[in-house]
């Protein structure tokens, strides 16, 4: 003999099954089944679970557009970025997007959108329930104005912003700098050049601060021909780097200020005839997943970007459910890893003394 659920589970083979055929079988009002399912603390927990077990059995899949009618809520997360051609490079985006699922809560979908395409008066604000914006440069700071002006809810991830009522999420940047060319210097090198992005970078500004602080730190000379802008390209890195071998003395060390740009600049390197680290070292930012696979492997800054996402989507996420948040500005720890694109500069050596 057929048992209730059995019965009801043929009857709705066809079609796609409802609260109301949860109800039915549980023998309780759809408004019962609704709040059940939804956590609301009016349903004892027995009931909640006798509810949960029904709906299982009967391969009971949720209606979020009707879902959304009902609580006003879209189900949609927008994360703009700052293009690729503007610093982002795509193991950045990449290692951000994983963060943001992460995180995500199983009920919501992510889109995906260029923050330079974006013309203001023509966002949809209506599609989403919250924004991430993963900035990289000052140019994107009318779209974090306009979302406020809207009181929409959003973060801002990856780049400082001076506004404490904005959530935002960081890493120290010009620390991790610090750190990295503080241990170039116990090494011997006291020629240190930097590569950074676009002026209109904050990581660019940031990094080049972490250069210099070291340097001073250290009463070392500042050589303003040794401090190149670029935007974060392989090419930046590669006419850079040329650019520093044609000097009448040239660094014994290059910061670059990502990863991608120490790339480049090892290429140039290598054409030139030179060897890494042997004839000049080489220091690198983000530590993405492909430096430790080049030869030699590459000393690189490892920024959270994972993380940074993470907890920027838990917090937007506690934002958008109207929770409180008591730290609205997160700023997370960098890590110098190690390998072997540095060695000791020994200058008597190097003179050929």
């Amino acid at each position: 003999m057929m048992n209730a659920l059995t019965k009801v589970d043929n009857e709705s083979n066809d079609s796609m099954v409802t609260i109301k055929d949860i109800a039915k079988t549980a023998g309780v009002s759809h408004t019962t089944v609704s709040r059940a399912l939804n956590d609301s603390r009016l349903i004892k927990e027995e009931t909640k679970e006798k509810i949960r077990a029904i709906a299982a059995e009967l391969n009971y899949v949720p209606n979020f557009s009707a879902k959304g009618l009902v609580n006003q809520k879209k189900y949609l997360i927008g994360l703009f970025f700052s293009s690729l051609q503007k610093g982002t490079s795509s193991s950045f985006l990449a290692e951000a997007i994983s963060g943001v699922r992460q995180a995500l809560d199983k009920n919501y979908s992510l889109s995906v959108e260029s923050i330079d395409t974006l013309v203001l008066s023509e966002i949809n604000l209506q599609r989403y329930d919250g924004v991430i914006i993963l900035s990289q440069s000052d140019e994107d700071q009318p779209l974090i104005d306009y979302l406020k002006n809207k009181n929409f809810p959003f973060i801002v991830i990856n780049r400082h912003v001076k506004d404490p009522e904005i959530l935002n999420v960081v890493a120290d940047d010009s620390a991790g700098v610090s750190q990295a060319v503080d241990y170039a210097i116990r090494l011997g090198h006291k020629r240190i050049a930097y590569i950074g992005g676009s002026e209109n970078f904050h990581s660019t500004n940031e990094r080049k601060k972490g250069v210099l602080h070291s340097l001073k730190k250290a009463n070392l000379p500042i050589d303003e021909s040794l401090f190149l802008n670029g935007d974060y390209s392989l090419e930046s890195g590669w006419q850079n780097m040329n650019r520093l071998l044609a000097l009448p003395e040239r660094p014994t060390l290059v910061f670059c200020g990502n990863d991608d740009t120490a790339i480049g600049a090892l290429r140039a390197i290598n054409v030139a005839n030179l060897q890494v680290p042997k004839s000049i070292s080489l220091i690198g930012f983000d530590d993405s997943p492909v430096v430790s696979y080049l030869t030699p492997p590459l000393t690189s800054v490892h920024k959270p970007v994972k993380e940074m996402c993470e907890q920027g989507t838990k917090i937007l996420q506690n934002r958008i459910n109207n929770q409180i948040i008591e730290d609205k500005k997160i700023q997370l720890a960098t890590t110098l890893m190690i390998r072997e694109s540095v060695k000791v500069y020994d200058e008597n050596l190097a003179n050929g003394k």
